[in-house]
């Protein structure tokens, strides 16, 4: 347990720091904008270009592992929105907020520096791959599925134009796709080069964190939607439960690989739930307090998963 709080203390620390200093600055919102540059442009890619382009290229090949993984995600995704649309009567962009709220976790921020802090640099590959592919999906899937509901006007093709351009430019997809070329063309990375992206890599976690915290203080808690009751067990324990079941299921996957893809889908509701929300016009305030309360409830879950992922308790296979 002293295992557990050594390692959860700085990362729900970093993000408790940074809700304090918010709300005791009271800066704008406006004043996190370079921050958040600075992590998405420039720490994070930095990040991600690291892990791939150090890693054997058979490793960055396993398209099984991140289909399962996706498949598995999908699976809440889609249970979410049956759950909204049919039993509750919700309209199709509010079913589609409230699906990301309990499918789409906070890879990005707290994923990297989490996963890669408990489990070790094994963790590095399918941390990059889980974050990568499932956030260009996520890119495509939400515009595709407000363009259904009518809620997004642009015409069909404008629509598929700037959903290829989103996902091909992000900084997120061009810093892997980078990493993947120097892996594969086994291309010598100058020293002070290295040096630079081992500087940025660095940064990415407490930057990161402190922003979520910044960002949690700024959005404070104004209304909590009734799907709050489904959405946050859909978000913090089903879905690593359907991931971790989905890999097992398939086998042949390293034990480091499942336990960080069971520990990322266990991370909260991601601020981009609320990005994308704030776009359409849809279950703002609602995204808003998904993201809070999942975010404190994961305090407890996240420490609940960390204990059975280094205990032991998680079973390697299921299925003989």
């Amino acid at each position: 347990m002293a295992d557990i709080v050594s390692l959860l203390l700085p990362f729900f620390g970093l993000i408790l720091i940074g809700y304090i200093a918010a709300k005791a600055t009271k800066q704008p919102a406006e004043a996190l904008g370079w921050l958040n540059t600075f992590i998405i442009y420039a720490a994070l890619p930095a990040l991600f270009f690291k892990l791939v382009s150090r890693t054997p290229i058979e490793e960055l090949t396993r398209v099984d592992f991140i289909v399962t993984d996706i498949a598995a995600t999908y699976a809440v995704f889609i249970l979410l929105f049956v759950i909204g649309r049919i039993v509750r009567g919700n309209s199709l962009a509010d079913c589609t907020i409230q699906s990301f709220a309990g499918a789409y976790g906070n890879i990005g921020y707290m994923g990297p520096g989490l996963t890669l802090l408990a489990l070790g640099e094994g963790a590095a590959v399918p941390v990059a791959l889980i974050i990568c592919f499932e956030n260009a999906l996520h890119f495509i899937v939400a515009p595709a599925l407000m363009a259904a509901a009518g809620d997004d006007k642009r015409s069909t093709s404008q629509l598929v134009a700037d959903i290829v351009r989103k996902v091909a430019l992000h900084p997120f997809i061009l810093s892997t796709a980078a990493g993947f070329s120097v892996a594969v063309l086994h291309i010598d990375q100058p020293p002070a080069f290295q040096r630079l992206v081992d500087y940025l890599a660095q940064a990415a976690a407490p930057c990161a964190l402190f922003a979520m915290g910044v960002t949690l203080a700024l959005r404070p808690l104004k209304r909590i939607p009734a799907e709050i009751s489904y959405i946050v067990p859909a978000k913090l324990i089903l879905h690593p439960i359907a991931v971790f079941i989905a890999l097992t299921a398939v086998g042949g996957f390293e034990p480091v690989w499942i336990q960080a893809a069971v520990l990322l889908a266990s991370l909260p509701t991601a601020t981009n739930v609320f990005v994308i929300g704030q776009q359409y016009g849809v279950w703002q305030e609602r995204a808003s307090a998904t993201i809070l309360i999942t975010t404190v409830f994961s305090v407890v879950t996240v420490s609940l998963w960390l204990i059975v992922i280094r205990s032991g308790l998680l079973p390697l296979q299921l299925f003989p």
